[in-house]
């Protein structure tokens, strides 16, 4: 036996004691058993080597790993036991340093880290469930209650010993994971590739491996459709974005309702005044700033009301009484509701209405990077692989926009084309976002022709589009969106640029009387 937690340790002591069984242990637990009035034979005994290093080296020793290896129905090992006068171990009782929580401390130094890399333990755990046909392997307080009523009755079983076995494999190769994260940013190593190559925008190159330890964190009804089954898993450990999220009421979250909170909290982060996302199927059917959350949510949710009804909601402050009054008027629904933290007496409002109480879902997500246990990467399936990418989340800088017309937008415009530009990033590629002040009134998502998504997204704003701005996620190749936009009364354009036929557009825009500003950044979200 060997724990560096503790807990547990009394009805484990008692339960070891009832069974009668012969337990060898080191320094810290044996001590701690012994309190418990478990009599405990001390490892250098076995041995007959003291602890030395400071304790680094304690169990590394054939007469303790003969022991644990042993295969009992094999004469030869037993022999060889008996040659040696070596014991064989029934079972490895052992939990390892706590690696995790130490560097989860933000005065932790690299010399405490490193003290704290175990060798012994995973040692121990692998080779007692790697014998797991002779050794049973207890890796966690948890199990405790398992492997007691199995010594009451005798002993465990084989199948017993296989899970205990499955369970300690899983616990080492999560310690390592977290071991070989850590280490790489240490030694400096995230940013190595074979070949290194700076992206344009004189980021490291990506990493050439990334150890990924899933656990899963929400069971799922099922997938995308009924017939799919589906999990949210996530890095263990990690408790940022999604991956924290907290349900304050409501039935559990589906498939799709993540992948639309997804969109949702992330375009809601992007936006620095309060601000209310309204999402439906992954794209932003209303958006909009204000000097409060509850006037920003009456905008968002006006903006396109028949999409909204069924929506997935996030706002960017406190979700107080004032927003759910807002989504209280006649006609509205939305199926959840995220925000970084809600007001009781709006959670209250909300859960005793009675059109809304037994189906509303209200989600507290937290702040903080959600990359940081990924390598900083987002990560993304295709069938056989996984595509990464650094994710597309920081703000642009409207200072390094470049005007390209001979009108200039007018002052009232430039908060409008920022907003635009944040929001179009977040819509479904091709992407057309038509907004009015701090709102979007408008967008055209997911088609194949660019001057589709300005029809769709022009015909989406109405009249509203008179005086406002448009947003296009990547350059216009042709000058027809332009003739359309001018149409509409649209006073000012934001986009990427970058087009062989740029003059043309950029003479269609004068020609209309249009601003124009070119960003030299694309946005595409596929």
């Amino acid at each position: 036996m060997s724990l560096f937690d503790k807990a547990g340790i009394d009805r484990l002591a008692a339960g070891l004691k009832a069974a009668g069984a012969i337990v060898v242990s080191t320094g810290g637990t044996a001590r701690a058993l012994a309190a418990q009035g478990l009599a405990v034979e001390d490892v250098a005994a076995i041995t007959g080597f003291p602890e030395v290093l400071d304790g680094r080296v304690k169990t590394l020793h054939p007469a303790i790993f003969a022991g644990v290896l042993a295969r009992a129905d094999q004469p030869a090992d037993l022999a060889v036991l008996a040659e040696h006068g070596i014991e064989r171990f029934d079972a490895v009782i052992v939990n390892l340093y706590g690696f995790e929580g130490v560097i989860a401390r933000p005065d932790c130094t690299p010399a405490e880290a490193i003290e704290l890399i175990d060798v012994g333990g995973p040692s121990l755990v692998r080779a007692a469930a790697k014998n797991h046909a002779f050794t049973a392997v207890v890796t966690e307080p948890g199990q405790y209650e398992i492997f007691l009523a199995a010594l009451g009755r005798g002993g465990t079983t084989l199948a017993e010993r296989r899970l205990f076995a499955a369970r300690a494999f899983e616990h080492t190769a999560h310690y390592d994971a977290v071991i070989a994260r850590w280490m790489a940013a240490h030694a400096g190593l995230t940013a190595r590739v074979a070949a290194p190559i700076d992206d344009a925008a004189g980021e490291p190159p990506l990493p050439a491996r990334v150890t990924l330890d899933l656990e899963r964190r929400l069971a799922l009804r099922y997938g995308e459709n009924p017939h799919q089954a589906a999990a949210m898993l996530v890095p263990a450990g990690t408790h940022a974005g999604l991956a924290g999220l907290k349900q304050l009421h409501g039935k559990e979250l589906s498939y799709n309702n993540l992948l639309d909170l997804d969109a949702a909290v992330r375009l809601a982060g992007l936006l620095q005044d309060p601000a209310a996302v309204v999402v439906k199927h992954t794209n932003p059917c209303g958006a909009a700033g204000a000097a409060r959350a509850a006037e920003a949510l009456a905008t968002a949710m006006a903006a396109d009301p028949t999409s909204a009804f069924g929506s997935i909601v996030a706002v960017n402050r406190t979700f107080d009484r004032a927003c759910a009054e807002v989504l209280l008027a006649p006609g509205l629904f939305v199926e959840v509701i995220a925000a970084p933290a809600f007001e009781q007496a709006a959670v209250d409002l909300l859960t005793t209405k009675p059109t809304w109480k037994a189906n509303v879902r209200l989600v507290e997500v937290p702040a903080g990077d959600p990359w940081t246990s990924t390598a900083g990467l987002e990560l993304r399936g295709v069938a056989g692989a996984i595509l990464a990418q650094r994710p597309d989340d920081a703000c642009d800088d409207p200072a390094t926009w470049q005007v390209v017309t001979r009108a200039a937008p007018a002052a009232e415009l430039v908060p409008a084309l920022d907003f635009a530009f944040t929001v179009v990033r977040r819509l479904t590629s091709n992407a057309i976002a038509v907004c009015h002040g701090t709102s979007l009134v408008g967008a055209g998502i997911g088609q194949t022709s660019r001057v589709d998504s300005v029809r769709i997204a022009l015909e989406k704003a109405g009249a509203r589009a008179r005086g406002g701005v448009l947003a296009s996620d990547a350059f216009f190749p042709f000058p027809d969106s332009i003739d359309l936009i001018a149409q509409a009364g649209i006073a000012a354009i934001v986009q990427p640029g970058g087009s062989k036929r740029d003059p043309e557009v950029i003479a269609a825009a004068d020609a209309a009387g249009i601003a124009m500003t070119f960003t030299a950044r694309r946005h595409f979200r596929h």
